[in-house]
């Protein structure tokens, strides 16, 4: 099992930033592919960003490229997203996830085995 705590949501005005942690705990997190979801009200989830065990592979969806990096810590268990040059669109809540896979690279929200609670995050205009 791994519990997955995020934190850092709140809101924020647009062109604004914001720092989002996971920290995870139980099965070894350092194997494991992190990702960062979000869900607006209305809409499917989608996949936000991802990061390998080792951080040599990252994925990140067209909207938030050149704006969200994500990290990884694995000597602190957690996970980090930070989001810069916010806009009203990406008002949602946020969940990270963790995967578990012996290869390959995984980012589709599908793939995940652990979710946490989420964190909202509210741009305004």
């Amino acid at each position: 099992q791994v519990q997955l705590v995020e934190s850092g949501g709140g809101l924020v005005q647009a062109g604004g930033s914001l720092r989002l942690s996971c920290a995870a705990s139980g099965r070894t997190f350092s194997s494991a592919t992190m990702g960062w979801f979000r869900q607006a009200p209305g809409k499917e989830r989608e996949s936000v960003a991802a990061i390998s065990w080792s951080g040599i592979n990252i994925y990140y969806a067209d909207s938030v490229k050149g704006r969200f990096t994500i990290s990884r810590d694995n000597a602190k268990n957690t996970v980090y997203l930070q989001m810069n040059s916010l806009k009203p669109i990406d008002t949602a809540v946020y969940y990270c996830a963790a995967a578990y896979y012996d290869s390959g690279f995984h980012y589709s929200g599908d793939e995940y085995h652990y979710w946490g609670q989420g964190t909202q995050v509210t741009v305004s205009s």
